[in-house]
């Protein structure tokens, strides 16, 4: 029986690495979604919306696929949420508040088979314990790393695992943007086994 296609719906290259590592053929796609959050909308639910909407709207346009959305949301205990810096000053005021907390990082997964309308999600907490960091050290990360289009503004499987004095969570793959524990769990639930691909 033919396997449906996997379809990616992010440029992420980072997602794309990620999903690189299961050793399935895949395709990719950028999804044109509003990512704004709703009203008083908790952050594990927006992750959860944001990732399913970026799986629905390729599922026109690749009728037959397997579409697999994924979207991060990071949060401060006071709920406050963290977004993709963009520039130096924003993820300066980032990592300054971030500085001595602990940081949730909450990564929205759903795999839609668009043939069907049959949907999976997810969505997977992580949580990120800073150490206590001068502007200093701040500054000199930004310098070397640049992380200005990741949200909480780090790049984990970089130079940033020594901005963390502890982390907590199931799989380290979702602090990148792309819970593969998870989504294994998905395509095996419907019957595709990355470990037994030809």
């Amino acid at each position: 029986m033919p396997q449906n296609p996997l379809l990616l719906a992010s440029s992420s290259r980072y997602r794309h690495e990620l999903l690189s590592r299961l050793g399935l053929p895949f395709s990719s796609a950028s999804p044109d979604i509003d990512e704004s959050p709703l009203d008083g909308e908790a952050p594990e639910n927006l992750a959860i919306r944001l990732a399913t909407s970026k799986a629905r709207a390729l599922a026109s346009a690749y009728p037959g696929h397997w579409i697999i959305g994924s979207d991060q949301v990071a949060a401060l205990p006071d709920g406050t949420l963290l977004s993709k810096p963009g520039n130096y000053e924003n993820a300066c005021e980032q990592l300054s508040r971030s500085s001595g907390r602990s940081v949730n990082f909450l990564t929205g997964l759903a795999l839609l088979d668009a043939s069907t309308g049959k949907l999976q999600s997810s969505c997977e907490r992580f949580t990120a314990h800073f150490r206590d960091l001068t502007a200093e050290e701040i500054n000199e990360y930004l310098r070397k790393e640049k992380p200005y289009d990741c949200a909480g503004s780090f790049k984990m499987e970089g130079l940033g695992i020594s901005l963390f004095r502890q982390l907590e969570g199931q799989d380290p793959n979702s602090l990148i943007g792309l819970p593969l524990i998870a989504l294994t769990d998905m395509l095996r639930a419907w019957g595709r086994n990355p470990l037994l691909e030809p």
